[in-house]
């Protein structure tokens, strides 16, 4: 088992296969970002599978793709397949903003992802049109349904709570879980990238939205303990569960048990610092097998015990499209 020096065990990689995206969220990159990486940059699936490979030869079980946004890295779903089959692999899932999701869902779990998280901050077209810059609802209606239709399970909303932008829906979306069969997860913005610098305005506390519905609704604690930073309440009457994510208000890094791998091959240890190592050199310059193994040991060492947003809320330039959230 990998476990870092703070003794939590590491079991979870997420992976950007890009960081480019079809969409312009507000809170993760600026409208006008074009310094992508290019294409000679990222690692190749080659690339990707060996990585992937001595991870869980280490014991890391779980692995999600992330972006960017991961469906506009061309042959997707041959990666998919090919990651599902490494020894020790045990769940694969994907981070998506289903713009592309219809045309791709079937493929997707041929290729064995198992489940996914749709990131969907609001169910009117005009609110959805301007915290994306110019996304179309419908597209990600359309990608739900063939991701329902496909069997991928569980499905969860990933939706952002914002100050003056989206709070009045919340209950409107949990409405919208409880009729298709969704989980749905709120998450409060984060200080990360020049996206994130106004991050406060729009900050808006989950442990308030929680109490606020549960005057509307009959919730039960302590349910569906899970892999990764979310607290859940099951709606009563129902099998729809809201999980509440707090990296603010109530912070989770005691349990923290996931590093995060960039299309470029840093790995980042911590989503709120600044802490990495570079794997694509040494992936070039021929490691073998073993070798990688013990880099990627050598950079857990790295992982700190928490993050600083509170502290320090400008320290992240990186955009939260580069490390996938």
């Amino acid at each position: 088992m990998l476990i870092d020096r703070f003794q939590r065990p590491i079991e979870y990689i997420r992976l950007s296969v890009t960081d480019r995206c079809d969409l312009r969220c507000v809170y993760c990159m600026p409208k006008s970002f074009k310094d992508f990486a290019e294409p000679e940059e990222w690692l190749s699936f080659d690339e990707i599978e060996r990585v992937i490979g001595a991870f869980a030869a280490l014991g890391v079980k779980r692995v999600r793709l992330t972006g960017g946004e991961p469906l506009v890295r061309r042959n997707l779903p041959e990666l998919a397949g090919r990651l599902s089959q490494l020894p020790g692999v045990e769940d694969l899932s994907l981070s998506t903003n289903a713009v592309q999701l219809a045309r791709h869902a079937d493929a997707l779990k041929t290729a064995g992802v198992r489940r996914i998280n749709v990131s969907l901050d609001s169910l009117d077209a005009e609110t959805f049109r301007d915290t994306t810059r110019g996304g179309r609802l419908d597209k990600v209606l359309d990608g739900l349904m063939a991701a329902k239709q496909a069997g991928l399970s569980p499905i969860k909303i990933n939706m952002v709570a914002m100050r003056g932008v989206n709070e009045q829906e919340i209950p409107a979306m949990v409405d919208f879980c409880i009729e298709h069969g969704f989980t749905l997860r709120l998450i409060e913005t984060m200080p990360v990238g020049d996206s994130g610098r106004d991050a406060g305005d729009r900050y808006l506390d989950l442990q308030q939205v929680r109490t606020d519905l549960g005057k509307r609704f009959d919730l039960i604690p302590g349910v569906m303990p899970g892999g990764g930073p979310a607290r859940y309440v099951q709606i009563a009457g129902t099998e729809t569960r809201i999980g509440f994510i707090t990296p603010i208000s109530q912070h989770f890094c005691e349990t923290c048990n996931r590093v995060r791998l960039s299309v470029e091959g840093t790995l980042y240890l911590c989503l709120g610092q600044n802490d990495r190592f570079e794997l694509r050199p040494l992936l070039r310059a021929g490691i073998d097998d073993a070798g990688l193994k013990a880099a990627i040991l050598e950079a857990i060492d790295l992982k700190p015990e928490r993050h600083e947003f509170r502290e320090e809320p400008d320290k992240i330039v990186r955009f939260m499209s580069l490390t996938g959230g």
